[in-house]
């Protein structure tokens, strides 16, 4: 049995019977609990043969430990008209049985065939991926992409910053011309100093609302591009 022992670990028995009458088989084994067989009894026609699977549960590996697990592989020809396989072995006579004996060998594989196994779990993937995934884009296109992106991302971190600029001088405008407005409607004299405040005041809203609205349109733009 090759090892690691940490997952489940199958041999196979080949059984041939090179008579010319049937032949009843049963397997055994020192240590059922460790073993799984299928099939562990049958029977064989003349010139055929049965695969018999040896199923090794998992278990921790003392390289110092030697196995003592041995299997025996008992046959007796088959009476005519068989109906009870378990009859069979029971009514059987010591001399008409015949056993081959096995003793197990558990091994464990070497650095080299390790570093194989390695170096194919590596590889694999890769040839996977080549072929489902197609050729790799050119290293040029990234880094274009990553330069592009990175300026629009400047470029709206510094339309955010202008807008922001922009509102607190908007609402700076808007507190003076409230101002003005009261003190022009308190100043009965009409002085010409008011009036001039007041105008230059009220030009500047507009002028700076289409300002405003024109940046907010290149950010949404610049958004939508992202």
């Amino acid at each position: 049995f090759p090892g690691p022992f940490t997952d489940v670990v199958t041999t196979n028995l080949k059984l041939r019977n090179p008579s010319d009458r049937k032949v009843c088989f049963k397997v055994k084994t020192t240590a059922p609990r460790r073993y799984c067989v299928r099939p562990n009894s049958g029977i064989i026609d003349p010139g055929s043969s049965v695969i018999v699977s040896v199923m090794l549960q998992p278990f921790d590996y003392d390289p110092n430990e030697k196995s003592k697990h041995k299997f025996m592989v008992q046959t007796t020809y088959a009476p005519p008209n068989i109906t009870d396989m378990e009859a069979v072995w029971k009514e059987a006579k010591p001399d008409e049985l015949m056993d081959s004996k096995l003793r197990c060998v558990f091994e464990m594989p070497n650095e080299n065939d390790k570093l194989n196994d390695i170096d194919a779990s590596k590889s694999a993937p890769v040839l996977n991926t080549s072929k489902q995934d197609g050729p790799m884009p050119k290293p040029h296109s990234v880094s274009l992409n990553d330069t592009e992106t990175r300026k629009l991302v400047e470029e709206c971190k510094r339309l955010q910053a202008e807008i922001m600029k922009l509102t607190d001088e908007n609402r700076h405008l808007r507190d003076e011309g409230l101002r003005l407005r009261k003190v022009a409607h308190s100043d009965k004299s009409g002085s010409p100093t008011a009036l001039g405040f007041r105008d230059n005041g009220s030009n500047s809203l507009p002028s700076l609302l289409v300002v405003i609205a024109a940046i907010f349109i290149g950010f949404f733009l610049g958004k939508f591009i992202l």
